[in-house]
């Protein structure tokens, strides 16, 4: 097996391929990777361009590194997840075309066809898939010629951004060299001019700060199985009873919502109820003052990891950051970074936004990076305010050096709040509204 650093993987597969999906799983979490399954659960018929979708959605967003779907053949899921901007699908049936898809065009998700493929061809495919990187300039150029296509452009790249250059044409680990004026680390010798400037400004604009960010160019409407990806799906009042956790856990091994977040007294009966799903549990610490100590934080971490949490929502301590002791704020935020590190967790830091000064968010971000946190979060839902676009918009160009996700929450009751939100940078949404979301978003849906 090719030695492969740990990435986070999207992995999905229609009815035809959810026996592999399952194998391969096991196979890819055994080697480190940490999985996200998007489904389908079982073998009954489903329509395999909505997992493609899911898996292609969160691999744009940034949440996954590499995305899997699997189908019969492979071909459709691959058609289906180019659609999504940002996304190179590639349908391999070999060691061969899984090497050159990736070291020659940049492809970020793999699809396969369980009808074309036997496991062992699959785990073979996906290994070396996962650890070949592209590096050569010539290639790294045609791959932003491909991207440029995006959105009407010429091939020559005007339709392509600079972030899109740098994230989606192999500028990963160590690869490819800058050229000298290239946005991105991408070589552009032989790209006209005017592209260029294009290319250029779109890069500008998103660092001055006009609106753009990860999320800028979503699209106005997002499938249900994909905004299902995104959402935490949340009970967090303090009268919360076990019949509520148990009401929250049903809706979302019916939605498959990619987490529950719970109070930590219901970790345990959380995981519990969504034994046999790909449904996380996320549990919050510290909240909603984050006025405890770092160490105390880092202890309820701890138990609610033990107990079986994947995913934990600590709140910073904001009475430090109003202090400007940044020392105590990065002490506060680590302990609990560590504590989820330790547990194979994921951390998220809550800045409680409301609260502060637009340089109190960028600070808080700063050392949320430095500290080695997964995702900044907005809000607790029970300050003076919520999540609003324009946070999301700063926090997620801050957070952009080390692909920090961005989680909107507090006041996101609508399938329209919530697309509001992903336009504006968020990779994930906390909402107890989310039933309601989905509904939402099937009748968004195009029909037929």
């Amino acid at each position: 097996m090719p030695m492969t650093k740990k990435q986070t993987i999207a992995l999905g597969a229609d009815h035809g391929g959810f026996d592999l999906k399952q194998n391969l799983a096991g196979h890819l979490r055994a080697a480190g990777h940490t999985v996200t399954d998007v489904g389908t659960n079982d073998t009954q018929s489903v329509d395999y361009p909505k997992f493609a979708e899911a898996v292609a959605r969160l691999v744009a967003s940034g949440q996954a590194r590499f995305g899997i779907m699997i189908d019969g053949a492979g071909i459709g899921s691959a058609m289906a997840a180019n659609k999504i901007a940002g996304v190179l699908a590639a349908a391999c049936t070999s060691e061969v075309l899984a090497r050159n898809s990736r070291e020659h065009n940049g492809a970020n998700v793999l699809t396969l066809g369980a009808g074309q493929v036997s496991l062992g061809q699959a785990k073979a495919i996906a290994d070396v898939f996962l650890s070949t990187e592209c590096t050569e300039e010539r290639h790294q150029r045609r791959v932003g010629m491909i991207l440029g296509l995006e959105g009407g452009g010429g091939a020559a790249g005007a339709g392509a951004n600079a972030s899109d250059l740098s994230r989606f044409t192999c500028m990963n680990s160590g690869g490819g060299s800058a050229g000298s004026g290239s946005p991105g680390g991408v070589n552009l010798d032989g790209i006209d001019p005017a592209d260029v400037d294009l290319i250029v400004a779109r890069a500008q604009q998103m660092l001055a700060g006009s609106g753009a960010g990860p999320g800028a160019f979503a699209p106005a409407t997002i499938g249900p199985e994909a905004m299902a990806q995104m959402i935490d799906h949340t009970v967090l009042k303090p009268e919360a009873s076990l019949a509520d956790v148990e009401k929250l856990c049903a809706e979302a091994r019916e939605h498959n919502f990619i987490s529950v977040c719970v109070n930590p007294s219901y970790a345990r009966e959380a995981k519990e109820l969504l034994k046999g799903t790909s449904v996380k549990v996320c549990c919050v610490v510290g909240f909603p003052l984050g006025a405890q100590p770092g160490e105390s934080k880092a202890m309820d971490a701890r138990r609610c990891i033990r107990e079986g949490a994947k995913e934990i929502d600590m709140v910073v301590n904001v009475g430090a950051v109003k202090s400007g002791d940044w020392d105590l704020v990065l002490k506060d935020i680590r302990a609990v970074v560590e504590a989820c590190r330790d547990g194979s967790a994921m951390s998220k830091v809550i800045l409680e936004t409301s609260l502060l000064t637009d340089e109190e968010k960028v600070k808080v971000c700063e050392i949320s990076m430095r500290a080695g946190a997964d995702f900044v979060k907005t809000s607790t839902g029970f300050g003076s305010g919520g999540a609003t676009a324009e946070d999301i918009s700063l926090m997620a160009r801050t957070v952009a050096p080390k692909k920090l996700g961005v989680k909107a929450s507090g006041g996101v009751r609508t399938y329209q709040d919530a697309v509001k939100m992903i336009q504006a940078g968020a990779t994930r949404v906390g909402a107890s509204s989310s039933v309601k979301i989905i509904e939402q978003a099937r009748e968004a849906a195009p029909k037929g």
